[in-house]
């Protein structure tokens, strides 16, 4: 790859510290050591009180329709929540509601999600997965899940987790990269 990839990763948590975003930024770290990434960074800690009282997209703030517009022009997009009564943050999904409809078709998506137990993993597949089809982007067949159990002081502390995130950040590179070829020595 010649060009910088456009990758926006998006973390659907309004806690800080946040467990998320911790395991979103070690999927950045993973796509990083193998494709030349522009990062742009959306946290909904920050961007969440912007976001209150809008209905339409002329409402929202300049800062916030950068941030859609940057979603809008991603080359790849990861996208992770804590689950929340089952789901994603209303938060998330309230940004996801300002951005077009037709602007992530064919846009491959990173799914990661954090929850308190393991009872939660399948947000991705029944939650997740159908907001981004609705997109028609291309939900990346590896997501990545992570419970509490997987953390120590809001750090990855599972081995598992890692190997969780290694594997999704190979098909994200594959999905974007052809040419990549997966060390299969150290498998």
């Amino acid at each position: 790859m010649s060009k910088n990839l456009k990758l926006v990763a998006v973390s659907g948590s309004v806690q800080q510290p946040s467990r998320t975003l911790v395991l979103l930024k070690a999927l950045v770290a993973g796509l990083a050591q193998h494709l030349p990434i522009e990062l742009y960074l959306i946290k909904l800690s920050e961007v969440g009180p912007q976001l209150a009282g809008a209905l339409q997209r002329a409402d929202l703030p300049a800062a916030v329709e950068a941030d859609l517009q940057a979603i809008e022009s991603a080359d790849l997009l990861i996208a992770a929540s804590p689950v929340y009564r089952a789901s994603y943050t209303g938060l998330f999904k309230h940004l996801f509601d300002f951005v077009h409809h037709e602007a992530l078709q064919n846009v491959p998506v990173l799914l990661a999600a954090t929850g308190g137990s393991d009872r939660h993993a399948l947000i991705i597949d029944h939650q997740l997965r159908p907001l981004f089809g609705f997109f028609q982007a291309l939900s990346l067949p590896i997501g990545v899940y992570a419970g509490e159990a997987d953390f120590a002081d809001y750090q990855i502390a599972s081995p598992l987790l890692l190997e969780r995130i290694e594997r999704a950040v190979e098909t994200a590179v594959l999905s974007l990269n052809p040419d990549f070829q997966r060390d299969v020595s150290a498998a």
